[in-house]
């Protein structure tokens, strides 16, 4: 690959990545090289958070950027905790998670909800590390459920439909709470191929990690190294 690139941060995993996922191939329309963290597991990154982790992806971002990144981004919405030790480490944007886009949407008027692959694991160290306020509506995934299994446990085969339908549920059960909500975040990278579902069956603006980065990767990608960058 010649020219600049997002670099994506990739959790190792096996579980099928359909379009529209941060991870397919077919996602973007702009150069993207992987790199996968070597035993960054979808428990251990979301579920148990671990410190050890960090070092791991900070080396990877410097691999990809003295490669030719011009920007870093990551496939899981939790590594939000190491945005700000990301951005430190490399001279290019950093934008981990679709968490991001909360306070830019408070700042714009919107009443945020967030959708995330596991409520339970959920923190608000997550919102504190993207800006947002605590305060923040959030629903997970039913515990337990197909797909929730079928990433956590990265599981060989992924049920389409499954995902579909669980993904919104969780969102009309979020503004079925708080009915007063005008913009969903999902959290989940793996969420975004459900995004149109998600807008039909809530009425409300859906945004995600890949909404993020078509907004801001073709400005990065045609910046000169070194130029300022929103972070």
């Amino acid at each position: 690959m010649t020219g600049p690139f997002l670099g994506l941060l990739m959790l190792e995993t096996r579980f099928p990545r359909v379009p529209g996922d941060v991870g397919n191939p077919a996602t973007f329309d702009f150069p993207v090289r992987r790199a996968v963290v070597r035993d960054a597991v979808p428990r251990r990154v979301v579920q148990a958070g671990e410190a050890a982790l960090l070092e791991p992806f900070v080396e990877a971002a410097r691999g990809l950027v003295q490669a030719g990144a011009a920007a870093i981004s990551t496939s899981c919405g939790f590594l939000v905790r190491y945005q700000a030790r990301l951005a430190e480490a490399v001279d290019v944007p950093v934008w981990t998670s679709s968490l991001l886009l909360v306070p830019q949407l408070v700042a714009q008027g919107e009443r945020v909800g967030i959708v995330t692959v596991d409520a339970a694991a959920f923190s608000p160290a997550l919102l504190a590390a993207a800006g947002a306020d605590a305060s923040t509506p959030v629903e997970g995934l039913a515990s337990g459920c197909t797909f929730q299994r079928a990433l956590l446990d990265d599981e060989p085969r992924l049920d389409v439909a499954a995902a579909e339908a669980a993904t919104v549920e969780a969102a009309q059960n979020l503004v079925q709470r708080h009915p007063g909500i005008t913009a969903l975040v999902l959290e989940c990278t793996n969420m975004p191929p459900y995004a149109d579902a998600v807008r039909r069956a809530t009425g409300r603006a859906v945004h995600d990690i890949t909404t993020l980065l078509r907004a801001r990767v073709p400005a990065a990608l045609a910046a000169p190294r070194g130029a300022p960058d929103e972070r």
